[in-house]
């Protein structure tokens, strides 16, 4: 078990702030940061590479903690000065350790479906507790894969990660970098299974209190300020409204997206 003790910003120190805060940088190291016990408990119940368990003091960690680092091995473990570490930490009361965890983004083409898949697409998503809180909901209610299209917020940002309690570390997302080959995937699913595209809006034609969503289905979900972009809109075989009551006529994205996907879970028999 390789050990470091960090008492000031050293170039280890940097790395680590870097995974934090730099996007380009997590993912030109395909590692990320991980704060809050539920999240780091679900990044290993996931399998995930632990990379460094990161502490002001090991001596005082808990039995849970110290387990983690005896069933780690491999990972680096750091003690860090604590002014230090309450800098690297989001939380006013930070808990008693964080990590860094290795990952293996994942391409249209390594994707693996079920015969009745069960597809989310969100549009630019500009929030990281909206994508946090979708990718939870994804999660429970068994989607099978996760599309997030155009330039939006990262999925491995730690405010993500811990909107999404851990669950992003057990759920199939990729990152689409091109409309024409999202395009072509679509046209060959509605050819080998006959996959509906259901889009989302406040303004859908169709209510979601008449229209039944089953699988294999795509569930897209628009950008929070501006909705789904004309070329989703172009794909989409019905557009979703689901009827409100009260002066705001419209959901959050994530409430809404939330509503659907139980929609098509309750029907999934």
């Amino acid at each position: 078990m390789p050990k470091i003790n960090i008492s000031v910003e050293n170039a280890e120190f940097q790395i680590i702030q870097a995974l934090k805060t730099n996007r380009a940088k997590r993912h030109k190291a395909q590692e990320v940061f991980v704060e809050g016990i539920e999240s780091i408990k679900q990044a290993a119940s996931a399998g995930l590479e632990i990379t460094r368990i990161i502490t002001p003091s090991v001596d005082g960690l808990s039995d849970w903690a110290k387990n983690l680092i005896r069933q780690h091995r491999e990972a680096t473990v750091i003690e860090m000065r604590a002014g230090l570490y309450a800098s690297l930490c989001d939380r006013d009361e930070p808990s008693e350790l964080v990590i860094t965890v290795r990952i293996n983004p994942l391409t249209l083409h390594d994707l693996s479906l079920p015969a009745k898949p069960f597809v989310l697409v969100f549009d630019r998503p500009s929030d990281m507790g909206n994508l946090g809180s979708i990718i939870r909901s994804a999660n429970s209610f068994g989607v099978d894969a996760i599309f997030l299209i155009g330039h939006g917020v990262d999925v491995y940002d730690p405010k993500t990660i811990r909107a999404s309690l851990g669950s992003v570390f057990h759920s199939t997302i990729i990152h689409i970098q091109s409309m024409p080959e999202f395009e072509a995937w679509i046209k060959e699913q509605k050819r080998l299974n006959g996959m509906s595209i259901s889009g989302t809006d406040s303004t859908g034609d169709v209510s979601l209190m008449s229209y039944k969503l089953t699988k294999p289905i795509t569930v897209i979900l628009g950008n929070e300020a501006k909705g789904m972009s004309v070329a989703l809109k172009n794909l989409c075989d019905q557009i979703i409204g689901i009827p409100v009551e009260g002066a705001v006529n419209s959901l959050n994205v994530a409430s809404a997206g939330s509503i659907v996907l139980w929609e098509v879970y309750r029907n999934r028999g």
